[in-house]
């Protein structure tokens, strides 16, 4: 079988779900146009912000994707590239899409607010506070660790850092020109290519110009980068940076799948399903936590209800912005895979030991792009800055998004300093900027990490979970929404419970509490909900 053969099968079907299965979904969440987006009811503009369906999408996929779809992939082909592929396939059609769109679907319906706030106006106050105190301390943790990454990659490759610094320029030119434009279709498709050329043409300059600065101040930049990019109005930054940005990715898709077509490459890599690995443990839950973006991943439930619920124009956008982002990463999954399919199971599993998952997905998709006539060494590097350029992108949207999750905590609370912290943008992320800069000093995020895959993926339940509360609540059938929440619950369940038994047996005691505590925290969230519909159906018929 050649790798052009998986890829247009893959490729047949997750346009075809897009336009079947994608339909049905967004019927069953009764989304209309008669309605105003939040965008538009509470357009403030810092977030609330109405923008045109292309550019959100840029911005929903740049923050979903970042590395995610290539490293958890490329891991899992460890258990053999049969069982990853049909993961994705199965797990982004019918459990990812469903949980990105649900997401978005709800916020729309709840003023555009975030899965915390969801769970307060369907299951409870104490499920909310549970819900957003874990799901912030997600999110320091990944600003944290995304933190250190970057810094290393601009330490140890300069020509990045200096990429990165002309993409941040250039989006806010871009996003200064757009507000100029307004509405103008054909205004906005000329800047689009302006920006788009001069994009690829900074990722040339940026290797030819590096900018050298040492591990701490990059980290303290960084940071304060991440500071502006949460405080200003969404529209002057985060939106065209990662609008711009994805088209680095839309790019990658386009020169692999002309790659592959020109190359033709045979999938060398055997059939052989491994039911376990010495490394990573048994194939379930194990392949379902590894491989999160590009099948079903938590954290997307978070940037759906988070910002872009938030610049959705109309509720229609949905469709295309939360379905057809969530399949286009599953897709980019699937060129993750074929990269390292092409060489056989002993090169490929000393490749993961010496090099990693990144500079073998680099190496394998950039000779077939070389195909094309392109220099390999250009081709691999290409592919290796777009996959760093989004670790950038992960770090600012989730510092606006611990930013917003932060001010809905305090909503409620009724004391002085709770009212500031949730109405005060500068406060509140001046808040999540310190609680990182800990982080770090402390150097606990290399401690925690291990915990993210279980935490990611029980993020991912919990929000099936809260769907499927409101959904019941509005007397729509669930069904299409609880399958995957099961199958869910029962992945990170199991996984959280053999990670903290490890834990404990290898005496790393911290971890072994954060999963066990987890494992409670969806407990009783679970408990929360079943006690909330329970009271729902108790309650008296209203007599006409």
């Amino acid at each position: 079988m050649t790798l052009l053969t998986l890829l247009i099968l893959s490729g047949v079907i997750l346009v075809s779900a897009y336009f079947i299965y994608g339909k049905y979904v967004y019927n069953k969440f009764k989304l209309t146009d008669t309605r105003k987006a939040p965008s538009h009811t509470h357009r403030d503009g810092i977030d609330y912000i109405p923008s045109k369906p292309i550019v959100v999408l840029g911005h929903h996929f740049a923050s979903i994707a970042g590395a995610g779809p290539i490293v958890g992939p490329i891991i899992a082909v460890t258990f053999g590239w049969i069982p990853a592929v049909i993961w994705i396939l199965v797990g982004g059609i019918f459990f990812g899409a469903v949980h990105d769109l649900g997401s978005m679907a709800a916020s729309l319906r709840n003023q555009g607010k975030s899965i915390g706030v969801i769970i307060q106006n369907n299951i409870g106050y104490k499920g909310k506070q549970l819900f957003i105190i874990f799901s912030f301390s997600t999110l320091i943790l990944i600003i944290g660790v995304f933190a250190d990454i970057i810094a290393k990659t601009f330490v140890s490759n300069p020509g990045v850092a200096s990429a990165s610094i002309l993409f941040i320029l250039l989006a806010l030119a871009f996003g200064l020109v757009n507000r100029l434009v307004g509405d103008r279709k054909l205004a906005f498709v000329v800047i689009s290519i302006i920006g788009i050329v001069l994009m690829y043409y900074f990722v040339y300059l940026g290797m030819q110009i590096p900018f050298a600065l040492d591990y701490q101040t990059w980290v303290y930049l960084l940071l304060i980068y991440a500071f502006f990019a949460s405080v200003t109005p969404i529209s002057t930054l985060l939106q065209p940076r990662d609008y711009l940005n994805s088209f680095l990715l839309y790019g990658l898709i386009l020169s692999a799948v002309v790659g592959v077509f020109i190359a033709n490459p045979e999938i060398v890599m055997d059939n052989e399903v491994h039911l376990s690995s010495e490394n990573l443990g048994y194939i379930f839950p194990v392949l379902f936590v590894t491989i999160a973006c590009g099948a079903i991943s938590g954290f997307h439930s978070l940037v759906a209800s988070g910002t872009t619920s938030k610049q959705l124009d109309k509720e229609s956008d949905a469709k295309i912005v939360g379905f057809g982002g969530m399949l286009i990463e599953s897709f980019l999954a699937i060129i993750a895979v074929g990269a390292v399919i092409v060489m056989n199971r002993a090169d490929y599993l000393s490749g993961m030991v010496t090099d990693g998952p990144v500079p073998l997905f680099a190496n394998g998709l950039g000779n077939m792009i070389s195909s094309m006539g392109i220099p390999v060494d250009f081709a691999i590097g290409f592919v290796a800055l777009t996959v760093s350029a989004f670790a950038l992108t992960t770090l600012d949207t989730c510092t606006r998004l611990a930013r917003f999750t932060l001010q809905e905590y305090f909503e409620d609370v009724k004391n002085p300093v709770a009212a500031k912290i949730s109405q005060n943008r500068y406060l509140s992320t001046t808040v999540v900027v310190i609680l990182s800069v800990m982080l770090l000093a402390s150097g606990g995020f290399t401690t925690l990490w291990p915990i993210f895959g279980s935490a990611n993926q029980l993020l991912a339940a919990l929000a099936l979970l809260t769907i499927a509360v409101w959904l019941i609540k509005q007397k729509i059938n669930a069904t299409f929404v609880m399958i995957p929440m099961f199958f869910m619950f029962t992945v990170t369940l199991t996984s959280l419970g053999l990670f903290a038994w490890k834990n404990f047996q290898d005496e790393i005691f911290v971890l072994a509490i954060i999963a066990a505590l987890l494992f409670v925290l969806s407990i009783s969230l679970i408990v929360l909900a079943a006690k909330s519909l329970k009271t729902e159906i108790n309650k008296p018929e209203m007599v006409h």
